[in-house]
């Protein structure tokens, strides 16, 4: 090929990337994506959303467990999710992580990364960190040493045997000790910890992923007062540096942290507001809070 038209083939290839494709709209800050050059992988949350949903729906058997949803969550921002049961939480916390592919939709993470063409593993990579309503810790081993195989590294039989942590890892695990509540248990088992000091473990797992989101199924379910309280001061100082989504039903903690409240039913966005809102919302009271 002539230098010549490798010219040519370059200024067409820039031209394309600069210009907006026919019929996108700004939805979701997705057309964005096509007017910056984007390390793959790389969140592009320029558009004020690091999360979008839009008209997701999702059967299983013939029960349509998530119906039309359309859902979105800002950088740094803390969402609480409430709902009764059945309401589709947990399914839609599976279809933004890939346990579960949705029949119609889109699902991004920001502007420019479409979940559904990843695995699990691969989002989890990408900074979406998930916790269960079980605690999972590892516990025969201690606070931190549990830390410690969270970090993200190099997970090969070969570079865990040679692993020595360095200055800065040192540093941001001494830092998530401190932010979960357990520097003063760093040397204590992981299973002699209590049902809290378990959740906030794994939490801590989560942030030495570095996610840019948290998805939190439930986590003061099991808890003691002093322990949801806690907890609420550790999700009010998380947010801002991550983007959190918190699936609860106590609803005073829910107050003690929200700011805005999204309630699903039967799959959809049933209301969406200020916790005070939503619990004047007639149709909420109906099928959520009661009468």
């Amino acid at each position: 090929m002539t230098p010549d038209l490798l010219d040519e083939g370059a200024k067409r290839a820039a031209a394309y990337q600069l210009r907006e494709p026919p019929g996108k709209t700004e939805s979701g800050g997705r057309a964005a994506g096509f007017a910056r050059v984007m390390t793959d992988g790389e969140v592009d949350t320029t558009h004020g959303r690091i999360l979008y949903l839009e008209d997701v729906s999702v059967s299983f058997d013939g029960f349509k467990a998530i119906n039309k949803l359309s859902l979105d969550i800002a950088p740094g921002e803390l969402r609480c999710i409430i709902g009764p049961n059945g309401a589709g939480k947990t399914t839609m916390m599976d279809i933004i992580t890939g346990k579960t592919r949705p029949d119609e939709g889109t699902v991004f993470f920001g502007s420019t990364i479409d979940l559904l063409r990843y695995t699990e593993p691969e989002i989890a990579q990408m900074g979406i960190g998930r916790k269960f309503q079980k605690p999972t810790v590892f516990e025969q081993l201690t606070v931190f040493e549990n830390l410690e195989l969270a970090l993200k590294t190099n997970k090969g039989v070969q570079a865990s045997m040679f692993f020595r942590l360095d200055s800065g890892q040192s540093d941001r695990l001494a830092e998530v000790l401190h932010t979960i509540h357990l520097a003063d248990s760093v040397t204590r088992m992981a299973g002699n910890l209590s049902h809290g000091q378990k959740q906030w473990l794994e939490i801590g797992m989560l942030l030495m992923q570095d996610p840019k989101l948290l998805l939190l199924d439930e986590p003061v379910a099991g808890m003691t007062d002093e322990e949801t309280a806690r907890t609420a001061e550790l999700f009010l100082k998380l947010k801002g540096q991550h983007s959190l989504m918190v699936v609860e039903h106590d609803m005073s903690f829910i107050k003690s942290i929200s700011e805005i409240v999204t309630v699903l039913h039967e799959g959809s966005v049933l209301a969406q507001g200020p916790l005070e809102q939503v619990q004047n919302d007639e149709r909420v009271i109906e099928v959520y809070l009661g009468r």
